[in-house]
């Protein structure tokens, strides 16, 4: 076998781990919409973008979580929490045990991200704020000479929030290239599409506008992501956004692109199904349809 060959068929291999570790996050995601529910669909379109950041592009590790030099991620889109929890745990920033707690009395994983639970970096819950908290961030390494980065995740209906474009603006006037927003693109903002509330297209065109190097990726495709992020920043001197199209519910057929599947409550029984339909078996029968959504 060639070296060209023996690379790619290594490369084929870690995105097939890859693979098997974004299905364990989403079975996360499914079994923690008992008990209470979660942002079930939101959660299910950014787990690819979360296993790959902290597998492949984020310099931080569980023993390294005061380390000033570490990267941050900001899960700005703070409803996605249940991928965020799911992806730390499977990569060792607390036992994976620990997520059976999930809205519990006694535990501290809430719907929203909490700083109690280990890597997670800023609380987060009203929309439109931490890409301004990551210039802080991105800002106070750039004064203190550090190679750090920062990368906000940000849900598409998110940018309807003037606060995003007041942050763009000043990310650029500050030429934050630490800076990286990674855009959850799953074209839903709650049960509508975004293009039929506030159009957000041409999206790229509006980041270039403000003063970023912009680039868009199919947000399930590694190595697609791979190479979005393999030259950061993407333009000296600027801001990078990538763009992610990706699909609500992904991962699990009888969720997907589901208006009514933003927020789901499911009882034991139906987790069970969708966990089976996740894992190759059929769609799940969900009998209790009015019920299991908001």
């Amino acid at each position: 076998m060639s070296a060209g060959a023996l690379a790619e068929t290594m490369r084929l291999l870690a995105d097939q781990e890859l693979v098997a570790l974004a299905r364990r996050v989403r079975e996360h995601c499914l079994r923690m919409t008992a008990g209470g529910g979660c942002f079930v669909g939101a959660a299910l379109s950014s787990v690819d973008l979360l296993v790959h950041l902290y597998s492949r592009v984020l310099d931080v590790a569980p023993d390294r979580l005061d380390d000033p030099q570490r990267d941050y991620l900001l899960l700005s889109k703070g409803h996605d929490v249940p991928a965020l929890y799911g992806t730390l745990a499977e990569l060792g920033y607390f036992e994976v045990e620990r997520l059976r707690e999930h809205l519990g009395p006694e535990g501290d994983l809430y719907w929203h991200p909490s700083r109690k639970v280990a890597g997670v970096e800023f609380h987060s819950g009203s929309l439109g704020h931490l890409l301004a908290v990551g210039i802080g961030i991105a800002l106070d390494i750039k004064l203190r000479g550090g190679k750090n980065r920062v990368f906000v995740l940000l849900g598409d209906g998110e940018l309807d929030e003037g606060s995003i474009w007041e942050a763009c603006l000043v990310a650029a006037a500050q030429r934050l290239d630490n800076l990286v927003a990674v855009v959850d693109r799953n074209g839903r903002q709650a049960n509508l599409r975004t293009e039929e509330l506030v159009p957000l297209e041409p999206l790229p065109a509006k980041f270039e506008a403000f003063g970023w190097a912009c680039r868009s990726v199919d947000g399930h495709s590694f190595p697609e992501l791979d190479e979005a992020f393999a030259l950061l920043p993407a333009v000296a001197g600027r801001p990078t956004a990538v763009i992610a199209r990706t699909l609500r519910g992904k991962g699990v057929p009888s969720l997907e692109d589901r208006a009514d599947r933003w927020f789901a409550s499911f009882t034991a029984a139906e987790v069970e199904a969708l966990v089976a339909e996740l894992n190759g078996a059929g769609p799940a029968a969900l009998a209790s349809e009015g019920r299991v959504v908001r």
